[in-house]
């Protein structure tokens, strides 16, 4: 037995004993258990995001204590056992990878991202579309729903296409926008964002960790702005938006902090 599979034993064996012996821990069910699951995996996402490897580690141990965890009440309720979870995901990626376990031939990854829909689809899934989650953060779920579409070739030849796509969706903006039509704004807001999204995959770029790096960077201007604005004896409800534009360069200016 190596070290992992004695370390994962005893993660079991610490839940099985939480389980009867922690009152809290003796309480929970999916449901209750089911908002600290996305609470985790979004502390998770914060950890990649920052590249902070300490903090991934400790995040993948609390979601390991998840998966656990459901595992656990499962098996109680007859529902499935840890053992089949495994087997389940085990049998899974031997399934999806015939060009490791099988004699299928790919050239590249894309070769295998197409494989694994068409196999979805032949295991019984009606839409290439089908497995991405309805709660999914809607800029994360139109990647997914592009990169999906994609598989079947329901995609754009270049770059520069999409960029094409992208002005036409912001032209459309804006005449809905002189229209003031509100709801119509709203619907060509939408694709505007849909379009931007793609270019981004054309860009090879993660539209969503692109836009939370911007966050970041606005979050630490703003709050050196703040700093800035205070060590001067001036608050930024009292400074004109012309006061506080100046600020705001000479943050920018400045190496940032983060």
């Amino acid at each position: 037995m190596n070290k992992a599979t004695a370390e994962f034993e005893r993660l079991v064996q610490i839940m099985d004993e939480l389980r009867e012996k922690c009152p809290w821990d003796n309480k929970q069910t999916i449901q209750s258990l089911r908002h600290l699951t996305i609470e985790e995996l979004y502390e998770l996402a914060d950890a990649i995001s920052d590249e902070n490897w300490k903090g991934i580690k400790e995040e993948l141990g609390d979601i390991f204590l998840h998966l656990v965890f459901y595992s656990k009440i499962g098996s109680e309720k007859g529902q499935f056992t840890l053992e089949e979870v495994l087997q389940s995901i085990n049998q899974k990626l031997i399934n999806r990878h015939p060009h490791i376990y099988g004699d299928v031939t790919v050239k590249d990854e894309e070769d295998v991202k197409r494989n694994w829909e068409q196999l979805k689809l032949k295991e019984g899934k009606k839409s290439v579309l089908s497995g991405v989650p309805k709660a999914l953060p809607a800029m994360v779920k139109s990647m997914r729903l592009q990169d999906k579409a994609k598989q079947v070739g329901f995609e754009w030849e270049k770059a520069d296409d999409v960029w094409e796509k992208v002005k036409e969706e912001m032209q459309e903006l804006q005449e809905a926008v002189e229209k003031n039509d509100q709801d119509h704004i709203e619907e060509e807001f939408g694709d505007m964002v849909f379009s931007m999204v793609n270019y981004a995959r054309f860009l090879q770029v993660d539209a969503e960790h692109a836009l939370e790096r911007t966050n970041k960077k606005f979050i630490d201007r703003f709050t050196r702005m703040e700093e800035m604005a205070t060590s001067k004896g001036l608050k930024l409800q009292d400074m004109s938006l012309t006061e506080m534009d100046a600020l705001w360069n000479a943050i920018k200016a400045e190496k940032p902090l983060i």
